[in-house]
């Protein structure tokens, strides 16, 4: 068994002929480049029991030499994936059940009977491939670099396949990691947490691949610290599953998930006080302060059920498309899970920092919603027509509590938290509509946004966090 550990980055046809002459690969590179073609076929039950173990299982052909594979589950975050694999020569293209025993096969799987394999898709591609060696910091580093182009089929569909896969043999995989974004300075990478396989079953099914990642325990131990790297993880993650999702299908709900979680990353990198210094974070809230300001447009005029409506939602694919052709798309994914790796946040952090860091989640948690909830201007009765403006700038401070709330809200024991999490909700959204509606239905507007100040500023949680 070997532990594979690489990075998928989607690409253009254009793209593949640039990597191949990029100087940084071949200053690095040994040997000249290989290409071949890849066959592919993968196996599973009619009830699909492997991909619902997470498990991949393919014959390839490469050239004269058959290699029956197995993959394991894995996890997948901005391209980088780890996962079990076992490989094994074959004398043919037919399945060696004898080599699926208990060394590798799942316990989930123990009482299949492996007679039911069948062939489900394939992935036929040209690869062409190097091997590149340096070092990173004394240690010496070994990447297989990948460039394949083919499709995937299904059933009769086909989704095209243009990629760069980097896999680490050996070193770091921060040196991986260091790769990939140096790339990204100049070509159009996209992350992609979709492995070949997947790709073969949604073909089939749309919505079997896997938008989220498994939920982080949290405990009233886990450390402020511990949140930045696991909620950061938690939503580059999401955020790059969204985008792969939306990229394929284009359903308009997709967008409007992407673009919230782009608002909580927005808001992610700025509740955490010292224990995240913004000298830190500067590389990445310019590039999604912009993102924002192009998407979030669309989704509050998609809304509507008009034709402005349906020009945004016809617009949003388009300016996506746009989006993902652009450097500055894997520059600030690729650095985000570089910072995320290697404790970006934590470097030259000043010692308060330090002490904020090693706080536990309920203390820092209290703290940090008590300092928003009491900054925060709800609308009051007695509040002029004229500060509609003051209101409507309250909201990256929503969006923070937003984020702070809907993830550890449970952490708070305070009364009515849940009730304040939802009134905080429905004034964002109030705040959201003022800007898009018509001169006429503003004063009913400004009206319900007093009764909603008012119904906030009732709660008990939202008194106790003002004392």
């Amino acid at each position: 068994m070997d532990k594979e550990t690489e990075i998928k980055l989607r690409v253009s046809p254009a793209a593949i002929t640039s990597l191949r002459e990029h100087p940084l690969l071949n200053r690095r590179r040994t040997g000249e480049w290989h290409t071949g073609t890849l066959y592919n076929q993968y196996y599973d039950t009619a009830e699909r029991d492997l991909a619902l173990a997470r498990v991949a299982l393919r014959v390839r052909r490469d050239g004269e030499q058959y290699i029956q594979t197995l993959k394991s589950k894995g996890q997948s975050v901005a391209g980088l994936s780890e996962r079990n694999e076992w490989d094994w020569p074959i004398d043919g293209p037919g399945l060696d059940l004898t080599l699926l025993d208990d060394s590798c096969w799942p316990a989930s799987l123990a009482t299949l009977d492996k007679l039911l394999l069948q062939p489900v898709f394939t992935t036929d591609f040209q690869r062409t491939k190097a091997l590149l060696n340096w070092e990173h910091e004394g240690q010496p580093v070994q990447v297989e670099v990948a460039l394949d182009q083919g499709q995937v089929l299904a059933d009769g569909r086909a989704e095209p396949i243009c990629e760069l896969e980097l896999e680490l043999r050996s070193g770091p995989v921060v040196a991986l990691l260091e790769l990939a974004t140096s790339l990204s300075a100049d070509i159009a990478l996209i992350p992609c947490d979709i492995s070949k396989a997947e790709r073969g079953y949604r073909l089939y099914d749309p919505a079997s691949y896997e938008l989220q990642l498994p939920a982080h325990p949290w405990s009233e131990q886990t450390t402020v610290d511990e949140v930045v790297a696991a909620a950061g993880w938690q939503l580059l993650g999401h955020t790059q599953r969204l985008a792969e999702q939306y990229r394929f299908s284009g359903q308009w709900r997709l967008f409007r998930e992407l673009v919230a979680r782009l608002v909580d990353l927005r808001a992610f990198f700025s509740v955490f006080d010292l224990g995240v210094p913004r000298s830190s974070t500067q590389r990445f809230t310019p590039r999604l302060d912009s993102l924002l300001a192009e998407y979030r447009p669309l989704v509050l005029a998609g809304w509507a059920d008009d034709e402005d409506g349906r020009r945004a939602r016809e617009q949003a694919p388009v300016l996506f498309e746009r989006t993902l052709q652009d450097p500055a798309w894997g520059q600030l994914f690729l650095g985000l899970a570089l910072w995320l790796h290697t404790g970006g946040w934590k470097q030259e952090r000043p010692p308060r920092g330090d002490r904020v860091g090693a706080l536990a989640l309920p203390r820092w948690l209290l703290a940090a919603v008590a300092r928003e909830i009491q900054e925060l201007r709800v609308p009051h009765q007695n509040d002029d027509d004229r500060d509609v403006q003051l209101w409507l700038a309250q909201q990256p401070r929503l969006q923070r509590l937003g984020f702070l709330l809907g993830g550890f809200r449970q952490f708070l024991a305070l009364p009515q938290v849940d009730h304040l999490y939802g009134e905080l909700n429905k004034l964002q959204a109030l705040l959201e509509q003022y800007p898009l509606v018509d001169d006429e239905v503003r004063p009913a507007l400004l009206l319900a946004l007093r009764k909603q100040g008012q119904k906030v500023r009732r709660l008990d949680a939202w008194r106790e966090l003002n004392r």
